[in-house]
C-alpha cells in the first residue's frame, strides 16, 4: 500500500520535472542544432560559438515561461502538503 503511495508521487515529481524542464531543454536544442547546421555549412569550427546564443535563449525562455514553471512548481507542492493527511491517514 505504501508502495502505491510513493510511486504515485514519484510519477508526479517526473512528471512536473519534465513539464518544467522542456521549454528549457527545447529551446537550447533547437538554438544548438541550428548552430551546428550553420558551422557546418560556413566551416566555422568554434566551439565557443554555441554558448552565448544559448544563454540568451535560455535566459529569454525562462523569462517568458518562468510564471508558468513556478505555476506549475506551486500546484504540485501544494497538493503534495495537502495530501499529506490522507497519506497519514493510511
Amino acid at each position: 500500500m505504501y508502495e502505491n503511495i510513493v510511486l504515485g508521487i514519484a510519477n508526479d515529481a517526473v512528471l512536473t520535472v519534465l513539464l518544467v524542464a522542456t521549454p528549457i531543454l527545447g529551446g537550447a536544442l533547437l538554438v544548438g542544432l541550428l548552430i551546428s547546421i550553420l558551422q557546418a555549412t560556413t566551416q566555422i569550427q568554434e566551439m565557443t560559438l554555441v554558448f552565448i546564443p544559448k544563454i540568451v535563449i535560455v535566459l529569454l525562455i525562462t523569462v517568458i515561461f518562468g510564471p508558468w514553471m513556478l505555476n506549475i512548481l506551486t500546484d504540485f507542492t501544494r497538493n503534495l502538503y495537502a495530501s499529506i493527511p490522507q497519506f497519514l491517514a493510511l
